[in-house]
């Protein structure tokens, strides 16, 4: 059964005001971002909606100033110049400017891998084993700990970058040249042998599940991004496990603070079934290769009306 997505909040775009579309900035996942970017700026364009481009932050910060932003639409990714580690959340916070996606709780914790898992943990969701590496520490011996197979990856980064498999002792030297060229905190993780699946988040709903299924042995960049052979199906469970995927990601999200949109990854163990969570994206890709308009879009959702419902979470509707 597909969960019930509500009637629309805003029906007149002129109800949006000048809507900033920030993208871009200084992070790893530049690029991704503005192709993201672009995308949502000409579907809300194609609505009606008064939005602009606006690449980085100091660009944003000059646009609020100079009276030209009445809310923002978020679609930077990463941190240090990103958009998703709550830097950018707390500045339009102070400024009273509205923007999509989770607050700076949300966005803050999330960015960190290492703490999300600390926080479900604590609220008994599943999540693999795993170790912390502090910049510079003895990652050869958190792989041992962890045991093989294992994803090592920075704590603080996404879209797969800087993530090394390590399936064998000969793979431990590369994953160590992988950690120094990134020199922050990294976390070891047990490589779950199953499905891997992710839900989408809007508002108080959980999009329908999609399975990722790569031609290559592992979800990489260049699967994500680039490849056309990645099979995506969705839904990607049925029944009552697709139930139990959905209420799994939303007390995910709940519990990391979230609110808004954004995306849970999983993974499904082959042997056990067990569902376990890897992570949350405050603001997911939306290219041509992106899952929540892929999710969206199993509902009647289309891309415009995906980002519409996205941006009018920040509108205050007043109560009959």
């Amino acid at each position: 059964m597909s969960p019930a997505v509500p009637a629309l909040r805003v029906t007149d775009p002129a109800a949006f005001g000048r809507v900033a579309v920030l993208m871009g900035g200084t992070s790893a996942e530049r690029e991704v971002s503005l192709d993201s970017g672009n995308g949502v700026l000409a579907a809300l364009r194609s609505r009606g909606v008064d939005a602009t481009a606006v690449d980085g932050i100091p660009a944003l910060v000059d646009a609020i100033r100079a009276g030209r932003v009445d809310r923002v639409f978020n679609i930077l990714h990463g941190n240090r110049g990103g958009g998703e580690d709550g830097v950018v959340q707390g500045l339009l916070e102070a400024l009273g400017v509205p923007y999509t996606g989770p607050g700076v709780l949300g966005s803050a914790l999330t960015m960190d891998k290492i703490r999300t898992k600390q926080v479900w943990i604590a609220e008994g969701l599943p999540t693999p084993r795993f170790a912390r590496v502090p910049a510079g520490g003895d990652l050869a011996a958190a792989i041992a700990t962890v045991g093989l197979p294992a994803f090592v990856k920075p704590s603080c980064e996404g879209s797969s970058v800087g993530a090394a498999r390590v399936v064998a002792e000969s793979d431990v030297a590369h994953a160590v040249e992988v950690a120094r060229a990134y020199g922050g905190e990294m976390l070891v993780e047990e490589m779950v042998v199953g499905d891997e699946l992710t839900v989408a988040v809007l508002g108080d709903v959980a999009l329908p599940s999609i399975r990722i299924v790569p031609a290559g042995e592992w979800y990489d960049y260049n699967a994500k991004y680039l490849a056309d052979d990645t099979q995506y199906l969705c839904p990607g469970l049925e029944d009552a496990e697709e139930r139990a995927i959905g209420e799994l990601a939303l007390a995910a999200f709940n519990a990391a603070g979230c609110s808004g949109w954004g995306r849970v990854d999983l993974m499904r163990e082959r042997a056990s079934g067990r569902l376990l969570l890897l992570e949350i994206n405050t603001a997911p890709g939306m290219t041509s290769h992106s899952l929540v308009p892929k999710a969206a879009a199993q509902l009647g959702i289309d891309y415009a009306e995906l980002c519409w419902r996205v941006l009018e979470q920040t509108v205050e509707v007043a109560s009959a």
